[in-house]
């Protein structure tokens, strides 16, 4: 077959407002970066990054520049060879910015890469289609009444999932809320907790103990992401299970975690760890040192990676960018997401969301 030359694309800011403050962290919008590449004969890819908090200007800016230096007018390659190119390119610069930028066109080049071939993301990822868990996190706060976050929980399993995750601010409140729902739920309904950050050393060994009480799945981000050794002392006397990783920049940041078994789970976040790309040798190297992986958020698109890789045994149910999707890829009364059956990753934007959100940059 006659290689395919990326003939046009182009990088876009939306603002996207949320209808209130969204989870443990508190964002009310979302600054996304939408890339698309086109070949000749009418194929299109489709990718998106996201910044939480703003600035996503940047980012945008960035992705245009490597679009116009490194992509557009190029022989299409494989995504993993771009990946690989395009990181080199930061040399002297540093990941920041420009993994981000690198996320959203990644995920367009792999969108591309599989309709190019007739096959979904995960296929041509070497996977094959099979159901994947999904846990419940949407609706739950640090803040949320006990009531409000057992009527929220029941609301998930009455939907079939099997596991949901409540937010923490580690304090006693956490463990009164996490007792109604515990004791709401049946046994068999997995709880997890996220504490996204909010601890100090100290108050992590609380909450972790407190925590056990109620066999807590896993304990999430108690510490800042950079708190290397404060994640070594946690897991040496913590009976939960440590999760982190969603606010590190690919395996380079993950790397210490794995080797000193101060996490069990890890959560790579699309934009902030690069892509698909580099989120996939996360989860092979996580698969090593005997970890879970349990990407952030974005089901639909993550589950192309679990069904190519094992040890992503978790995906998220967090609807933050879902309104602007249209997606065949949904979670079935058991709780599970199954690759749709169309080429590529099979999201595309919902009718209108571009005029709407679209920022001049």
């Amino acid at each position: 077959m006659e290689p395919l030359v990326i003939n046009s694309g182009r990088s876009e800011l939306w603002r996207y407002p949320l209808p209130g403050v969204t989870g443990g962290s508190g964002i009310t919008e979302v600054d996304i970066i939408v890339v698309e590449l086109n070949t000749p004969s009418g194929e299109t890819g489709m990718g998106f990054s996201y910044v939480l908090g703003g600035a996503g200007h940047a980012v945008s800016l960035m992705a245009s520049n490597m679009l116009q230096e490194f992509v557009i007018g190029k022989t299409q390659i494989p995504p993993q060879a771009l990946w690989h190119f395009l990181t080199r390119s930061l040399n002297r610069l540093g990941r920041g910015v420009g993994y981000l930028a690198i996320s959203a066109i990644d995920v367009a080049a792999w969108d591309l890469w599989a309709k190019t071939q007739n096959k979904t993301l995960g296929e041509v990822l070497g996977g094959t289609s099979k159901p994947i868990p999904v846990y419940g996190s949407g609706g739950f706060g640090p803040k949320q009444s006990p009531e409000d976050a057992v009527k929220q929980a029941i609301w998930y399993v009455d939907k079939g999932y099997s596991a949901v995750k409540l937010r923490f601010a580690g304090d006693f409140e956490d463990i009164e809320r996490l007792r109604a729902v515990r004791e709401a739920l049946p046994d068999t309904v997995k709880i997890m907790g996220d504490a996204n950050e909010k601890c100090d050393l100290l108050t992590a060994k609380w909450l972790a103990n407190a925590c056990a009480d109620y066999n807590l799945a896993w304990l999430e981000e108690p510490l800042k992401a950079e708190d290397i050794k404060g994640y070594e002392q946690l897991a040496l006397h913590s009976p939960i299970p440590l999760a982190t990783g969603e606010h590190h920049q690919g395996l380079v940041e993950l790397t210490p975690f794995f080797k000193s078994k101060s996490c069990a789970v890890v959560q790579p976040d699309l934009a902030m760890t690069g892509g698909i790309t580099e989120t996939m040798r996360i989860a092979t190297i996580a698969s090593y040192y005997g970890l879970v992986v349990a990407p952030h958020f974005l089901p639909a698109l993550f589950v192309h990676v679990a069904v190519a890789n094992p040890a992503v045994k978790w995906l998220e149910h967090f609807p933050l960018l879902e309104p602007l999707f249209y997606t065949t890829a949904i979670v079935d009364k058991n709780g599970m997401i199954s690759p749709p059956d169309c080429s590529g990753h099979g999201l595309s934007w919902a009718s209108g969301v571009r005029d709407e959100f679209r920022v001049d940059i």
